[in-house]
This record gives C-alpha cells, structure tokens and sequence, in this order.
C-alpha cells in the first residue's frame, strides 16, 4: 500500500497539502451541519445561506478559508459579519486531517478513525452551542469501527470492545451514584455513551489516560468559561479533546509515562 513515509519531501509536502484541503473542507461541512442540527434542520439537503440576510451562497462564498479571508469577513450580499468560527473550524480541521495522515498513513485506520475525530468535532460543536450530543455522532463512527473490522485486523479489538463497555458501564454507574448525592443529572446520557465510543476506539490503556485527561481538560474548560458553581456546562468538547489526544499519541505518552515508572 502507498506510504507517505516511501515517498520523496516534495510528494509528501503535497500529500499533506491535499489532506489539509480535504480537511478544511471537511471542517467547513461538519460546522454547517452542527449548526443546522442545533437549529432542527437537516444537513443533507438544502442550500448554504447567509444567517443574516437569508441570500443563497454562491461557489465563490463557500471556498473554505479563502472565501472568509477575501471577503474580510462579511457576507458579500449585506455586508453582516460573518462570525470567525466558519474559519476557525477550517483551519482546525486542516490541522486535524494532516495529523491523522501523519500518524495513521494511508491506511484503513485512518479512514476509520478520520469518521471519528470528524464526528467528535461535530458533537463538540453542538454540545457548546446547546448541550446536544446528536447520537448520530456517536452511532456513524461506532458502524464505522465495525465495518472497518476486516480491513484493520486488529487483534486486540475484543479489548476494545471490553473497554467500551467498561467506560460506558462504569460512567453510568458513577453519574447514578453522583445524581442520589446531588440531587441531579451530574452527566448527560450523551456524554456516557460518548466515553464508551472512547472505549472503543482507544482500548483500555490508552482509555485509562483518556479518562482523566477528559476530566482535567473539562475543569480547564469550567474555570476558563467561568462557569458557576451549580451551572452546566457542556463536557462533550473535553471528552472529545482527550480521546483525540490518545488517539493521535496514545502510545508515545503512555510510553513516556510508563518510563518513568
């Protein structure tokens, strides 16, 4: 199979430009659905318009990044601003398809798991903005770890498999504990199936550094946005944070950590 490691400095600088592009549109997509999923409308169907004046976007208004730069940032039809989170995600998704590629090669790994830091960014996007985690961003990358079976022949996914039901099952048991002693919900039951994805993917070592990364980087998250004592606050994006983290460089930090043991 094709490696980008076999290939000279030239032609792998233009692969990785290639996946940046493919990326930045992918970003471009998974922003817009988010966004129309949050507002109740379907993502498949339908022309992009302007959230401010309503016009339909033309091909020149939708090139990813470089439309939002020419065009400073304004719709051109009514000049309304056009909020920095379209470029934003772009370019972090850019940066998320070079990583995958870097790290996973051109393989069906990285397919696979490409669906799944895609559907991650998706979901972070929709819990910030309304405390949703669509279970179809949970349910895409759970098929697509099942189809791609065959083609990665992992010999430890019975492990993963054990490591989904272990997150999932003991963050249901943890919230049910927590929900007697507070007298609330403390997590949704999106964001308990979200760490059973987690499970899945990452297995149970790289899960048992994914799980207090989550927590770590979500009370990051609470003190950054300052969010009172007693008020929710969505937990998906730190979830998704830590999982992309191992799944990226899982095994050089436990590696790393292990060493110094």
């Amino acid at each position: 199979m094709f490696s980008i490691y076999g290939v000279s400095t030239p032609e792998r600088i233009y692969w990785l430009f290639v996946a940046g592009i493919f990326g930045a549109a992918t970003g471009s997509f998974l922003n817009c659905a988010a966004w129309r999923i949050v507002k109740g409308e379907s993502f498949l169907t339908g022309r992009s318009r302007c959230p401010a004046c309503g016009h339909v976007l033309g091909a020149a208004d939708l090139v990813p990044i470089l439309s939002w730069l020419f065009l400073r940032g304004r719709c051109r039809y009514c000049g309304s601003r056009v909020s920095p989170r379209y470029v934003l995600a772009e370019c972090f998704f850019a940066a998320v398809a070079v990583l995958c590629l870097l790290r996973f090669d051109f393989t069906f790994a990285c397919l696979r798991n490409y669906v799944f830091l895609s559907c991650l960014f998706c979901l972070s996007l929709t819990d910030l903005q309304d405390f949703l985690i669509p279970d179809g961003c949970l349910i895409i990358p759970a098929l697509a770890w099942l189809a791609a079976l065959p083609l990665v022949r992992d010999p430890g996914a019975l492990w993963n498999v054990l490591a989904a039901l272990v997150c999932g099952g003991a963050t249901l048991l943890l919230s049910l504990v927590m929900d007697r002693i507070l007298k609330k919900e403390s997590l949704g039951g999106g964001d308990i199936k979200l760490f059973a994805l987690m499970g899945l993917y990452l297995g149970p070592i790289a899960s048992l550094f994914a799980l207090p990364l989550s927590c770590v980087l979500g009370l990051l998250f609470a003190l950054g946005a300052k969010v009172g004592r007693g008020q929710p606050f969505p937990f998906g994006p730190a979830i998704s944070a830590a999982s992309a983290v191992m799944l990226l460089y899982g095994e050089p930090l436990t590696e790393w950590y292990l060493s110094l043991l």
